[in-house]
């Protein structure tokens, strides 16, 4: 007579090794796709990357972080209300700095250049006490964390972030795209040191062929469009402040990283959820 199995063991995950594996190999697909396709039409990858993506990208990348919340905030009620508040404001002050400008906020007539800098400088500082607030909360929650020097770099920042807005910008602008990165070497992490190597080994593959891109592009052909789209993209990616190196340059490396922070969010981090 057939027996029916009560067993609460739940059936073998995947090996570890194996989910290393595919994310390693995906992750290089990845950038190899980014690189041919920015190293060839810059502009055009920017556009394309951004109209199919950037939708997806920020549903998962919210439902990532809403996913991790926990149920009950308790004592760490002010650490997500700081978090979510900075956030929704600091978004919506970026995006409402270009009416201010044009209306005049505070001003008798549309800014200048010296008063758009200095809402630039403000927005930088309010993300660096924005970020440092955050960590200075869970540094009190854990007598582990220390963190001595999170004071001196939150200063520090905050300093290069009024005395150099746009050089500051510009370094959030290509930052910004390898924090997916390190978000994924979090995930993959949880599967071992094994699978964290393994990982590691592959995510060599995006510096080199980031230096690659350059060497390409440096003394490349510039792009020569004036439409408002191409001069918006070009801004964006700080060639006012690359004029040793043709303007194509910044543009495919700032879409190059960007490609990767859309492919990890959209493709690799689910990668590792469904087999792991």
């Amino acid at each position: 007579m057939a027996t029916i199995s009560l067993d609460p063991t739940p059936l073998p995950l995947r090996s570890a090794a194996s989910t290393a594996a595919w994310v390693g190999r995906g992750l290089i697909c990845v950038a190899l796709a980014a690189f041919a396709f920015t190293a060839v039409a810059p502009i055009g990858a920017s556009i394309v990357t951004v109209f199919l993506f950037a939708g997806p990208h920020n549903w998962f990348e919210a439902r990532y972080f809403l996913r991790r919340l926990p149920p009950r905030w308790r004592t760490m009620r002010m650490y997500f209300a700081t978090g979510f508040l900075g956030a929704i404001g600091l978004t919506s002050g970026f995006a409402l700095l270009p009416t201010a400008a044009a209306q005049g906020w505070g001003t008798a007539g549309p800014w200048d250049e010296a008063q758009w800098l200095n809402g630039i400088r403000t927005w930088n500082v309010a993300l660096v006490v924005w970020g440092a607030s955050l960590a200075w909360q869970r540094r009190r929650m854990s007598p582990t964390r220390s963190w001595p020097w999170l004071l001196p770099i939150a200063a520090s920042l905050a300093v290069a972030g009024w005395c150099l807005p746009r050089v500051w910008s510009v370094a959030l602008v290509y930052t910004h795209p390898l924090v997916a990165l390190w978000f994924l070497d979090r995930e993959v992490g949880k599967l071992g040191p094994a699978a964290q190597s393994a990982y590691r080994r592959a995510a060599v593959v995006v510096p080199i062929l980031a230096l690659l891109l350059i060497g390409v592009t440096a003394d490349a052909p510039p792009l020569l469009g004036t439409d408002v789209l191409t001069a918006r993209i070009t801004w964006h990616a700080g060639t006012d402040l690359f004029g040793f190196v043709s303007n194509r340059c910044p543009v495919a490396l700032h879409v190059f990283l960007e490609t990767i922070h859309y492919g990890v969010w959209i493709v690799l981090l689910p990668l590792v959820a469904l087999r792991g």
